[in-house]
């Protein structure tokens, strides 16, 4: 298989056009609730490790499946990509009173964690997408907050966007083996 590097990438001029699929907050909302729900007997999953589970759950499942599950856009900041609109989606679920905040101070560190307040809606996420889902809070809720925004530091569509710009979806068929969560057939024919 060839390697390309992130170079090659970013020089690549490839135009990134998402307006096919455009971001449902209400099917955010109910992804968001989900996690929180799920996540909620493990301490470690506050904001920061939120940020990092939707971020792997869309990007790899646009890897997989060629399409997106929420739409969200996700930004590169220096502790890894964050979804634009999650402070919206918080704000909208805690008045609905479907999310509760707690927040505190752990030494040196804020610290913010959600709980759900009861079963969130999931009309709008299919079965599959709910198994997905879950394989996904799996593995990446068993990462405190630095070992996962270390982890997204590693994934090429964050290492190639600028800082502060959008993280491009196209760029998980250039990941490498070890984020990678699709096999690609070695399409290489000896030229």
């Amino acid at each position: 298989m060839t390697t390309l590097k992130v170079e090659d990438i970013m020089a690549s001029n490839a135009p990134y056009d998402d307006s096919s699929e455009s971001f449902d907050i209400e099917k955010f909302k109910q992804v968001l609730q989900y996690i929180i729900l799920k996540t909620s007997s493990t301490d470690n999953v506050g904001k920061t490790v939120l940020y990092k589970i939707l971020y792997f759950i869309d990007f790899n499942y646009y890897e997989l499946f060629e399409e997106k599950l929420t739409g969200e856009t996700y930004l590169k900041y220096p502790y890894g990509p964050a979804p634009r609109d999650f402070d919206d989606a918080i704000s909208e679920l805690k008045g609905e009173r479907l999310i509760k905040e707690k927040k505190w101070i752990d030494g040196r560190y804020n610290r913010i964690k959600y709980l759900s307040a009861g079963e969130p809606k999931i009309s709008k996420i299919t079965k599959e997408e709910l198994d997905f889902i879950d394989k996904n809070i799996d593995k990446y809720s068993r990462f405190n907050a630095t070992q996962i925004s270390e982890h997204s530091h590693k994934d090429i569509p964050y290492i190639t966007a600028e800082d502060f710009e959008e993280i491009d979806y196209e760029l998980v068929f250039y990941r490498d083996p070890e984020l990678s969560v699709r096999t690609y057939d070695d399409i290489d024919d000896g030229c």
